[in-house]
């Protein structure tokens, strides 16, 4: 018999099913052991509703057991535990298929045996026994298979448990398997991206679809001031003073935007975080003050950013690819919106070669200062051009010579700004579900209470999500001057009326499905927003080159 080593008492015990993780995939045990990145997909609940429908058919032989060991290091739950000839007999219940030999012999999967080994040696240490063998009856071939726990099998589990330890101490995500099959069946697919890193490596290649294409939950938006958020059951419950209250179904949120004096009771608070909802705190006119996020295991995450975000050279090349993507959608959204006629073209063209200079310099910048000064320069030339295609029938009170905000001083302007701060929320939700640091960026700068890294990723969505459903919804004159605007000496902002409006643009716009250039399938623009952050990361995981190469058509 070959022992196991003791461990010491403080050593954090390994989960058996993480050890059924680890031989179905190292990384898959990384994500969710160590970086405590857990998604229960459909598999996963049909397999609680076996052992659920199993434990309601018990026969009077079969016992559920939970069992842990200090000296073992493991801790785990017996699905199924009977007693054969004066042994226990440890089961496992699977919904598939059974693994095939050559002569289509039925044997175990190799992540199935390992968790049985283990349970049994579990088995031994409680009650001081041997155990010769366990069961995995695989439902879908209604076939049982025998698993010997001989000197082998301990080995094989020795062996299992000492790569899961050298795992948890790294900082380091092992590398994305080479069984394509075994991605196609793991719920942790959509934060992995496998099939996005093998399309960058084999351009020609098809991905095959494993990023959900939009969002799990709508945003709840509480606009009215004075309104309270409560719960009642598995609901949010939204009071505003003058209104009938709504109820709306938590497993069907995916954050909460509070606006100004809305408030969110400590009850609610607390469902939200139960469900993992998140819930982002925004001034009156749209400025982002807080947020909540129920996240875990972002240790080893941020360890790796704040590596790779302190090397100059990776921030450059970041920066590089940012301000590119950003220039060049400009540049893209003002000739998309030169196609109706010659005089519009004529007032934009000194515009569009000015950002077209930039667009030169950018590739070649020394440092992030100098890029910084040409993503400055073609900002002003955009924001000049954006007057020119607004469309004679918008008022002059809803136009702008130029930008200005902290306050913005035009109708405007604080539609920019509003617009903004909804997608500076919309990055934010982003950034801290994929369990990155807001506060440590790549190009911008550190100012205020503004999250560096939030303002980074903006850059890429401020056109395509923001600028352009504006000016659209001016040239279709959708805003009311006098309605839907608040107007002082000292600044201008919307009304909830306006407010009300250009949150449900924003939200029709997250909604929108585009097919994303380079990795060619369709999402929605609020999953484009969360895959950007997750390649992002790639680029200090030893997976780059995806960041940022997404553009405006």
């Amino acid at each position: 018999m070959i022992a196991l080593p003791i461990l010491d008492s403080h050593t954090p015990p390994v989960r058996v099913m993480a050890l059924h993780a680890l031989a179905y995939c190292p990384r898959l045990f990384y994500l969710e052991e160590v970086e405590e990145i857990r998604v229960a997909d459909a598999a996963v609940f049909a397999g609680r509703q076996l052992h659920a429908a199993l434990e309601a058919e018990e026969d009077g032989e079969s016992v559920c057991i939970e069992l842990s060991s200090t000296t073992l290091g493991l801790t785990g739950k017996v699905d199924c535990l009977r007693r054969r000839d004066g042994s226990y007999l440890p089961y496992e219940h699977k919904r598939g298929q059974p693994r095939r030999l050559e002569d289509n012999t039925p044997a175990p999967w190799p992540s199935d045996r390992i968790q049985l080994i283990a349970y049994a040696v579990l088995l031994e240490e409680a009650f001081g026994q041997p155990i010769p063998e366990g069961r995995i009856r695989y439902h879908a071939a209604n076939v049982t298979v025998r698993v010997p726990i001989d000197e082998a099998a301990r080995a094989d589990l020795q062996q299992a448990l000492d790569h899961a330890r050298r795992l948890r101490e790294s900082v380091e995500r092992p590398p994305i398997t080479d069984n394509e099959r075994l991605c196609a069946r793991c719920s942790l697919a959509p934060v992995c991206l496998p099939e996005e890193v093998r399309q960058d490596r084999q351009p020609e290649r098809d991905p095959v679809r494993l990023f959900p294409p939009d969002r799990d939950g709508a945003t709840l938006h509480v606009v009215s001031q004075g309104a309270q958020v409560g719960c009642s059951g598995d609901s949010l419950v939204v009071r505003p003073r003058d209104q009938p209250q709504t109820k709306h179904a938590i497993h069907g949120v995916e954050s909460v935007l509070l606006y100004g004096f809305a408030q969110l009771t400590t009850q609610a608070l607390r469902k939200c975080v139960e469900h993992g909802v998140s819930v982002h705190w925004l001034s009156i006119t749209g400025h982002h003050t807080a947020s909540l996020t129920p996240t875990a295991g972002q240790v080893q995450r941020r360890i790796r950013q704040y590596r790779a975000l302190t090397d100059e050279a990776i921030c450059l090349r970041l920066a590089r690819a940012l301000v590119h993507a950003k220039v060049e959608g400009q540049h893209r959204y003002l000739l998309r919106a030169t196609r109706g006629g010659s005089t519009v073209r004529e007032d934009l063209l000194s515009q569009l070669s000015g950002i077209q200079d930039c667009l030169r310099c950018i590739n070649t910048a020394l440092d992030r200062d100098s890029l910084r000064g040409y993503e400055g320069t073609a900002a002003v030339h955009y924001f000049q051009a954006l007057r020119a295609i607004l469309g004679p029938q918008v008022p002059e009170e809803l136009r702008s010579s130029t930008r200005n905000r902290r306050p913005p001083l035009d109708r405007f302007n604080a539609l920019l700004s509003f617009g903004y701060g909804l997608l500076h929320t919309a990055v934010m939700r982003a950034i801290l579900a994929v369990g990155l640091e807001p506060a440590l960026g790549f190009f911008h700068t550190p100012r205020s209470a503004a999250y560096p890294l939030v303002l980074d990723l903006m850059e890429l969505f401020r056109v395509p999500l923001w600028d352009l459903v504006v000016v659209g919804s001016l040239n279709r004159s959708q805003w009311d001057p006098n309605v839907d605007f608040t107007v002082t000496r000292a600044k201008v902002w919307l009304s909830e009326a306006g407010r009300k409006k250009a949150i449900g643009l924003f939200e029709a716009r997250l909604e929108e499905t585009w097919k994303h250039p380079v990795l060619n399938y369709s999402l929605s623009y609020a999953r484009t927003i969360e895959l950007e952050a997750r390649l992002l990361e790639k680029e200090w995981t030893g997976e780059p080159g995806l960041f940022a190469r997404s553009r405006l058509r």
